[in-house]
């Protein structure tokens, strides 16, 4: 196996590197403390193909694959997890518009998903079902030529500050097989935003619930077919689940940089950070972990990328592995700081507390090892 980046995949990791530390590092403790939803620092991003990675070329997407969308959102994140992962949620949505929406909705919106013109955001949680997603009760009721739209959302990124919603519903039984999927404008009469949550972190992007009250929706706006929705909705998980375990290995990797800057520069008894044995073990163990969790995450997006049969499994061991070590890996950074890195006037407090939430969403780590403890436990089943 060749790990080795191709020149092209190389320009992409510079490209991104140049862009992050132009628009993201020089703005993201601002963005973080005042609570600024940068968008046109998504404009910006959009202009370089960054808001459309792996769209559909079709809408104007560069149609990369999954592990060059990784190796481009891990530099974005090594300078601001948390507008990255905004990111990360309107490539996901640019790229079921692109695959499943009709002619009409990509002419309508396809375009300016893809230059970062309009951003969207992904309402599948609710506020009785998070980890068990198929127990949804948000309704679309088929009425004529357009649904009726009620129910409600919470924790939806972005929800308030976005233009186009992809809104799992009801429309048919209970279970998976009830759930379809529509596209929503997000300033369609019905629609009501609540508050903006305060949050430990992930402060450059909203949070907000949603409540939908009849709101009417033109029945061309459904994705693919009825009943479809939760096979989309779990293909978009499989990829959003490699997509914030790539934040968490950027966030790390910015890490790791802070502590291995610090280490020299920062003198105790007489002489760097960087001569203790002790420090230099840490910073090594770091190192190790960072490569580790980069390496799983790489892997999982070629099988995603090949289709391969096994590839949930290894998105989810992706996700579960390197979100821990991402986590634990800031948080080393912070203790090398010591009280230094307790204050917002370095990046690790951030990089902290962005990376919590890593850990939680797009299915906890907890449910991530029953996905592979299933898989496992499957007659014939086989990890090689």
């Amino acid at each position: 196996m060749n790990f080795e980046l191709n020149d092209e995949q190389s320009a992409y990791v510079q490209a991104a590197r140049e862009f992050a530390q132009g628009e993201f590092a020089p703005h993201a403790a601002e963005w973080d403390e005042q609570e600024i939803f940068p968008k046109a620092a998504f404009k910006k991003a959009g202009e370089l193909g960054f808001c459309s990675i792996y769209a559909s070329e079709a809408i104007g997407g560069l149609g990369l694959s999954r592990l060059e969308a990784a190796l481009i959102f891990e530099e974005m994140a090594a300078a601001d997890p948390s507008t990255t992962a905004f990111l990360t949620i309107h490539n996901m949505v640019t790229w079921m518009l692109g695959e499943w929406a009709t002619p009409t909705i990509k002419a309508q919106w396809g375009a300016a998903m893809a230059s970062g013109e309009k951003l969207g955001s992904y309402c599948l949680t609710e506020p009785g079902s998070g980890s068990d997603a198929a127990s949804l009760v948000t309704r679309a009721e088929l009425v004529n030529d357009q649904y009726v739209l009620n129910g409600a959302k919470a924790f939806i990124s972005g929800a308030g500050d976005t233009d186009v919603l992809i809104v799992m519903a009801r429309t048919g039984g209970s279970g998976a097989s009830g759930v379809s999927s529509l596209v929503v404008p997000a300033d369609s009469p019905g629609i009501t935003y609540g508050r903006k949550e305060k949050k430990m972190g992930w402060n450059s992007q909203s949070t907000r619930a949603v409540v939908f009250e009849n709101v009417k929706v033109p029945k061309e706006n459904l994705l693919g077919n009825e009943g479809e929705g939760f096979k989309f909705a779990m293909r978009g998980l499989d990829g959003g689940r490699i997509n914030i375990a790539t934040c968490s290995v950027g966030a790390a990797q910015g890490a790791l940089d802070a502590a291995r800057t610090y280490m020299h520069e920062r003198k105790q008894f007489g002489q760097p950070l960087a001569t203790f044995q002790a420090l230099q073990f840490k910073l090594a163990d770091m190192a190790t972990n960072v490569v580790a969790a980069r390496q799983m995450v790489r892997l999982a997006a070629c099988k995603l990328d090949a289709g391969s049969s096994d590839a949930s499994t290894y998105c989810a061991m992706a996700k579960r592995f390197a979100t821990d070590l991402g986590f634990q890996v800031c948080l080393d950074g912070q203790q090398l700081h010591g009280g230094y890195g307790y204050l917002k006037d370095y990046p690790l407090e951030r990089l902290v507390r962005d990376t919590r939430v890593h850990q939680i969403l797009e299915g906890t780590n907890e449910i991530m090892r029953v996905i592979i403890a299933r898989q496992l436990l499957e007659k014939g089943a086989d990890i090689r």
